[in-house]
């Protein structure tokens, strides 16, 4: 997924809407967030958080316990001069370094978002690593909420190759913990006035 300084310099010296995957609003996860209906006292992980407006979004939906994962650090403190000001930062945690490795609750949480972290792990051993953590860190009938790079969408983000997935591949992924509910495409238009394939999948974890 690139290293930690990597993804810092891209955050220090880019503007948030400079950044191909920037959009004002996740409205693809929305719409699958809202369709869950789940309890806002429920607690939510975004997984590769970036500089994004969901933590916003989700805020104003009354969720109250939403923890932020990024590996660059710049990243997250974009998320925090934002809501500064809000009585509602108090509900939002930062958790930065690598989503593989962290140490996180087990049987935690009840929905895991993650838009396009997944699809830079090239490597098998980096994505059993990630599934190990989603599997151990989501409670028995959470859900995963997943998008990498559909399967004619770009070869490379960043700079950097990733792995392209249809609805099929990524689902098999997470097969041994999960159970596909729903899946979509998006055509998500850049800053740059290009379009790029996503593929979105629902999973909720089985009981152990």
């Amino acid at each position: 997924m690139g290293n930690g300084q990597h993804w810092q310099q891209i955050y220090t010296t880019k503007a948030t809407d400079a950044v191909s995957w920037f959009r004002p609003h996740l409205d693809r996860s929305l719409a699958f967030i809202d369709v869950l209906a789940l309890d806002t006292a429920l607690p939510i992980i975004d997984v590769g958080a970036g500089a994004s407006t969901l933590v916003d979004d989700l805020l104003a939906r009354g969720f109250r316990d939403i923890t932020l994962n990024d590996i660059a650090d710049a990243a997250l403190a974009q998320i925090r001069q934002r809501i500064a000001s809000s009585a509602l930062a108090a509900y939002v945690h930062d958790r930065v370094g690598d989503i593989t490795t962290l140490d996180l609750p087990a049987a935690h949480y009840a929905l895991w978002h993650d838009r396009a972290v997944f699809h830079f792990l090239i490597e098998p051993a980096q994505r059993v690593s990630y599934v190990a953590q989603a599997a151990r860190t989501i409670r028995s009938g959470g859900h995963l909420l997943i998008a990498t790079f559909a399967s004619d969408g770009p070869e490379r983000c960043s700079g950097l190759p990733i792995q392209r997935y249809d609805a099929d591949t990524l689902t098999a992924e997470f097969a041994a913990h999960f159970t596909c509910t729903d899946t979509a495409r998006e055509q998500h238009p850049t800053p740059f006035a290009t379009t790029q394939a996503f593929q979105y999948v629902l999973l909720q974890r089985r009981s152990s």
